[in-house]
């Protein structure tokens, strides 16, 4: 029996995510992140990939990504199998690299879009023993941009698509969403 076909909506974000086989590292220093941003880079510029949202650890990534012309599971075959081949050449690694294949659900709703982004930008201070003390000193997290208000080098981020997710017109601003960000509600520990 084969696998369950992946959900594919064009005009929705996915989140999408995935970890190193073994829970292992599978982005072990700054070249290794910066391969993740050359090969986004490139598949932006054949499929014209959206991203608003990335945090990329040492063991597993986060993207919120939408594919409007390709589909999803097409883009990140492309992007886990070309990682793969880069990651078992440089360190010569035989095997898999990743637990499985990328996980990914639609993001229907503007509210639930917010969310995950928020989850996405707080990876790198929930850990057990934060990475950072503050979500912008993270290199390989996409809210460095929004906190910084920097404009992005990599052509497929879209800065727009999360502060006009508010309900409110006063809300609809990259500080509303920073605020909104780095709020911690109670009922979360991390």
């Amino acid at each position: 029996m084969g696998r369950k076909r992946r959900e594919w909506i064009p005009h929705a974000y996915h989140h999408i995510y995935a970890r190193g086989n073994n829970r292992q590292n599978i982005f072990c220093d700054s070249i290794d992140m910066m391969e993740v941003f050359r090969l986004l880079t490139m598949i932006h510029n054949e499929s014209s990939i959206s991203i608003c949202a990335y945090c990329i650890m040492t063991n597993h990534y986060h993207l919120l990504l939408k594919s409007e012309e390709t589909s999803i599971s097409k883009v990140m075959g492309i992007f886990n199998k070309r990682y793969t081949d880069y990651f078992n050449q440089k360190y010569h690694h035989v095997g898999h690299v990743f637990q499985q294949r990328f996980n990914s659900s639609p993001i229907l709703s503007p509210q639930d879009l917010l969310q995950v982004s928020k989850y996405i930008h707080r990876n790198p201070i929930s850990t057990k023993k934060p990475m950072v003390d503050r979500m912008e000193d993270y290199p390989y997290c996409s809210y460095q941009f929004y906190k910084k208000d920097r404009t992005p080098l990599y052509p497929f981020m879209n800065m727009l698509e999360l502060p006009t997710s508010f309900i409110l017109q006063s809300e609809k601003t990259i500080q509303h969403y920073c605020k909104y960000v780095e709020e911690v509600p109670e009922s979360i520990q991390y």
